[in-house]
């Protein structure tokens, strides 16, 4: 199957890719509390989550949907408050959060998907990221001349590129958590509970 993407393009928009995933940005920052609060593993599904959200938008970006992203645009703008509302919720939840060593299965499941749901929250509140991508593609391929293959490997590039980047960091942010002592921990609870209120409040407030 033939690919109207050259292996330079792929090289530069992987590169391209890494250096933007690795800017310090909310995303960053919620992978790295996730990570630093509950586990690498946690940090793992929030990186998950913001992979798909970013998948989301290069498919509406790719294939020429920017309509159904305006029309859809009271749906992302419920979106983006369910997620800051959650965001808060969980915030308020890490401030209220007691360090310990032991957690339940059912507490670690729950946990997964509520890391999984902040990362995919944080990342579909943004519905200028399907603009951004509008403009970034087309200084790598000719978006009229893309085909199901090339949407095929844009996708692994990005999932490669910006899920490795956060992965990168949730593995350094969890480093961090086990050479700390519970008492920090309780105290990084709490902060990285505030700073999760503030992103969702900035995510509710944002233009």
């Amino acid at each position: 199957m033939q690919s109207n993407l050259t292996f330079s393009s792929m090289v530069a928009l992987f590169s391209a890719l890494i250096v933007l995933a690795a800017i310090p940005s909310v995303s960053v920052l919620a992978v790295s509390t996730r990570a630093a609060t509950s586990g690498f593993i946690h940090g793992v599904f929030t990186a998950m989550g913001i992979v798909l959200g970013d998948i989301i938008f290069i498919l509406i970006a790719i294939w020429g949907l920017s309509f159904l992203a305006e029309t859809m645009g009271s749906l992302f703008a419920l979106i983006k408050y369910l997620g800051g509302a959650y965001l808060i919720g969980l915030g308020i939840a890490l401030c209220r959060s007691k360090s310990s060593s032991v957690e339940s299965e059912e507490a670690v499941d729950s946990s997964l998907l509520s890391s999984f749901l902040t990362g995919l929250a944080i990342t579909m509140g943004d519905q200028k990221a399907t603009l951004f991508y509008l403009g970034f593609f087309p200084a790598f391929l000719d978006i009229s001349e893309v085909s199901y293959f090339d949407t095929a490997i844009i996708i692994a590039i990005a999932a490669v590129a910006v899920g490795g980047v956060k992965l990168g960091y949730a593995f350094m942010a969890d480093r961090a958590r086990l050479l700390i002592s519970s008492r920090i921990r309780k105290g990084m609870n709490l902060v990285a509970g505030c700073v999760m209120i503030a992103v969702g409040v900035l995510l509710i407030t944002k233009a």
